[in-house]
């Protein structure tokens, strides 16, 4: 791509004054911002509809990615670097007296996604277009993303993320390729022209899918893929005439109901209109992209299927988007008039399934009586092809019911969208290793005794180039100082940095970076939350979705029984230590709030104790997203990667650590296991039970919470104090916080997720972490040595571990313009 000064700056002068009627002089922070994003655009433009052209001239098979969530982040930096014009245009701006970074801080973040699976979702999308393979993302365009979180007297308080009150620069209004999906309605039967059954839905609510594209820029490429996000309108919103009667709320009621479904990510599922309506948006956006995909291919090869599967791949990530399997047979069969069997056969090898939990309520199951209503001809597609599973499962196990019924996709009054998932899919992945074995010898053993030859497993990863080359550009220039560029798109190549392991120069330039970045955070949570941190102290961090099983609640504990320990023995002297939270709970999600509120309220307690003063603080970072992880991630000290072992997935804050230096005190959970194989267990800190112990436990029902308690009087005191005034005088507010650990709750036993079980092993190893940090040099050398050995985890990677197995896609590569 070839810059030009002059014209860039000649481009945004003329779009402030075709905006906004302004000059330089006049223009105010959003509108340099838009103004930069628009010019920037302009210059990517033409290899974004260059790469479009490619893939039209040569049919190649194309990779979708169907994902609820895609956690972008903001745009400029990233677009502007992966174009390799960031130094440019901040040479420009400098030159109109413009602050780059001024300009950067007004961009909010697009609010597209919540946790882990919308960031790798992004990190996904970006390394395939840095690696020049043909794919593409659809999603929701969400006008008000999950939540912005406040924190108000210590709880969480949800308000709109209003990330769209001004016009996204870096999006496209596609009105043109606009879909029709349909909700409701009745099943009505007739026979086509030629004399074949067909089925039709009469007297269904119309809902209009439009697409905005965003730009997805491969780093020091020409190819610009396309992110399609699809936002929901009414067709006939308005009614006129119920407004001219004044019955004004009528008038917009189809309109509001149609925007409901694009309005916010994950909505409040606990009530049955929660759950139509997050059914509503998953089929919104499955039939809407299937629908787009089906009409550019009958244009390109008219109604002939058969080649359909060998143009394109559809990847699953997770259950939200599995209703497009049903949905791809109803537009083929109602549509298009194809057979079942020709239909069966194009979505049997067209679509991939990503499973992203072991936890069986994150299986998503929905109630028949809500499926039915909402999507009846789905509903009717969705029990023949269980009725023809069920057949198969008869002949294949004719005396085991009772396996006949649980593998039932349609059973106990819900519809199983995984089983459906991994019935119709030709490949199910796990997304660690030991992830995936977990689900072919636990969770899915069934299925993968039906199925084994779909099961595999790819490990997550991120990209570096946001998540190094961008938020850390310290550490960034430190590494192409010694090993030279091209660990940017090849993350193995760090492994070069082991020969500086020993080298004294190398260590205290990398402490060095490391203090910088957290004088940086301390900076800015200074002046967004007026958080004082001290930069010399241990920065343990956090950051993650609030769920129990993520055990935050086992990190406060922790905190309040280390407070006490300081409190009660003046002659006990730690290091200073800063322990950052940020996490954002569901709505409903009523403990995780609790657990919330208890840290908010030991950070009030602690942090204003004189007795710890220098030794502890509490931080919890509001309204955690990706624009603050980038800052988070570069000052980290300690990596909290505490889950229950055998619960987490994978995780991918864990990799995000590692590459930028910090240490991981860690379970032997998800990728967890492969850092520290990577690293070396010397490297990092390893605490708490196996996997295979907690399944022993669990067969013999032996734990017994209980007896840790009696085993440790401060770890007692602690729980106690949960519910005896010290932090709540009400002695309510952490009642069923205490109750979990204790008696059990909802029917529970108590301490599902072994926090009590494990608090002994963590404490230790805090400890020991206490002691290690102590020699800079030795720690500086541990955090080298986890940088060098983190080239696995570059989403890089598992992209081509994807396009091997699974995908099979061939590079294309654009001619830039």
């Amino acid at each position: 791509m070839v810059f030009n000064a002059e014209e860039f700056k000649e481009n945004l002068s003329a779009r402030l004054r075709r905006q906004y009627g302004k000059d330089i002089s006049q223009a105010n922070k959003h509108d340099l911002f838009d103004a930069v994003s628009a010019s920037a655009l302009e210059l990517i433009m033409p290899n974004w509809m260059a790469t479009r052209a490619e893939y039209e001239k040569k049919p190649t098979k194309q990779l979708y990615y169907l994902s609820a969530e895609f956690l972008m982040g903001r745009a400029l930096s990233n677009n502007l670097m992966n174009a390799q014009i960031k130094d440019a245009v901040k040479d420009v701006l400098k030159s109109m007296n413009i602050d780059y970074n001024m300009v950067e801080d007004e961009e909010p973040d697009a609010a597209l996604g919540n946790g882990g699976l919308g960031r790798l979702a992004a990190c996904f999308l970006d390394s395939i277009a840095t690696l020049d393979y043909p794919g593409h993302g659809y999603g929701i365009r969400y006008e008000y993303g999950m939540f912005e979180q406040k924190i108000e007297d210590g709880y969480q308080v949800e308000y709109p993320d209003n990330w769209l009150i001004h016009r996204d620069p870096w999006e496209i209004k596609r009105s043109d390729l606009s879909v029709t999906v349909r909700f409701g309605g009745n099943i009505a039967y007739g026979k086509t022209p030629d004399g074949k059954p067909r089925f039709y839905i009469e007297n269904a609510e119309e809902v209009t899918a439009v697409p905005y594209d965003m730009p997805i820029i491969g780093y020091n490429t020409n190819t610009v893929n396309t992110l399609r996000l699809w936002s929901a309108k009414s067709p006939n919103g308005f009614d006129l005439q119920l407004f001219n009667n004044m019955d004004y709320n009528r008038a917009v009621e189809r309109q509001n109901s149609a925007e409901n479904i694009s309005r916010v990510l994950y909505p409040n599922d606990s009530g049955p209109s929660g759950k139509a309506l997050r059914l509503k948006q998953q089929y919104f956006f499955s039939s809407a992209s299937l629908q787009d995909l089906v009409r550019h291919y009958v244009a390109d090869y008219g109604t002939d299927f058969s080649k359909f599967a060998s143009l394109h791949v559809i990847q699953l990530n997770d259950t939200h988007p599995v209703v497009a399997i049903p949905e791809l047979m109803r537009i083929l069969l109602d549509e298009y008039n194809v057979s079942w069997e020709e239909a069966w056969d194009v979505v049997t090898h067209t679509f991939a399934y990503t499973n992203h939990t072991i936890l069986a309520e994150a299986l998503e199951k929905w109630p028949i009586d809500i499926f039915q209503g909402l999507l009846p001809r789905i509903y009717q597609i969705v029990e023949e092809i269980n009725r023809r599973l069920v057949v198969d499962l008869r002949a294949k196990y004719p005396d085991d019911y009772e396996k006949q019924q649980h593998m039932s996709i349609i059973h106990n009054d819900k519809v199983y969208m995984a089983w459906l998932a991994i019935h119709a899919c030709f490949s199910v992945n796990g997304v660690a290793e030991l992830h995936t074995e977990l689900l072919k010898t636990a969770e899915l053993k069934d299925w993968y005794a039906l199925y084994p030859e779909k099961f595999n497993n790819k490990t997550n990863g991120i990209t570096q180039r946001r998540w190094l080359l961008n938020a850390n550009p310290k550490l960034a220039k430190f590494i192409t100082d010694r090993i030279g560029h091209g660990w940017e798109k090849d993350l193995t190549l760090l492994k070069g940095l082991e020969k500086f392991l020993d080298d004294d120069a190398s260590l205290d330039e990398l402490t060095k970076i490391k203090q910088e970045n957290k004088q940086a955070l301390a900076d800015y949570l200074k002046h967004t939350q007026n958080e004082f941190l001290d930069p010399d102290s241990i920065f343990d961090v956090q950051v993650k979705r609030l769920h129990e099983y993520k055990r935050q609640l086992l990190n406060i504990l922790n905190v309040m029984y280390l407070y006490n320990r300081i409190v009660e023995d003046p002659s006990y002297n730690p290091p200073a230590r800063t322990f950052i939270f940020g996490a954002k709970s569901a709505s409903g999600y009523r403990r995780a709030k609790a657990i919330i509120k208890l840290i908010n309220t030991v950070a009030e307690r602690v942090n204003n104790d004189r007795r710890v003063r220098g030794k502890i603080r509490v931080v919890f970072v509001e309204n955690y997203r990706v624009s603050v992880a980038e800052k988070i991630f570069p000052a980290a000290d300690v990596s909290e990667q505490i889950s229950t072992a055998g619960l987490e997935a994978s995780g991918t804050s864990n990799m995000k650590f590692m590459a930028n230096g910090a240490l991981t005190l860690g379970t032997m959970d998800g990728a967890n296991i492969e850092i520290f194989e990577e690293a070396g267990k010397e490297n990092g800190f390893v605490f708490g039970l196996l996997t295979e112990e907690i399944k022993k436990m669990e067969a013999e029902h032996s734990y017994r919470p209980q007896e840790c308690l009696e085993r440790n009087p401060g770890l007692a005191k602690v729980v106690e104090q949960l519910v005896d005034g010290t932090y709540d005088p009400t002695h309510q507010l952490f009642k069923e916080l205490h109750d979990s650990l204790v008696y059990g709750v909802e029917g529970q036993r108590p301490d599902v997720y072994y926090v009590l079980a494990d608090f002994d092993s963590y404490t230790k190893t805090r400890e020991k972490i206490a002691e290690v940090y102590a020699d800079k040099r030795g720690w500086a050398r541990m955090a080298l040595k986890n940088i060098a050995n983190c080239g696995k985890f570059s989403s890089d990677r598992t992209i081509e571990d994807y396009v091997r197995d699974i995908w099979h896609l061939k590079k294309v590569v654009v001619k830039g313009k």
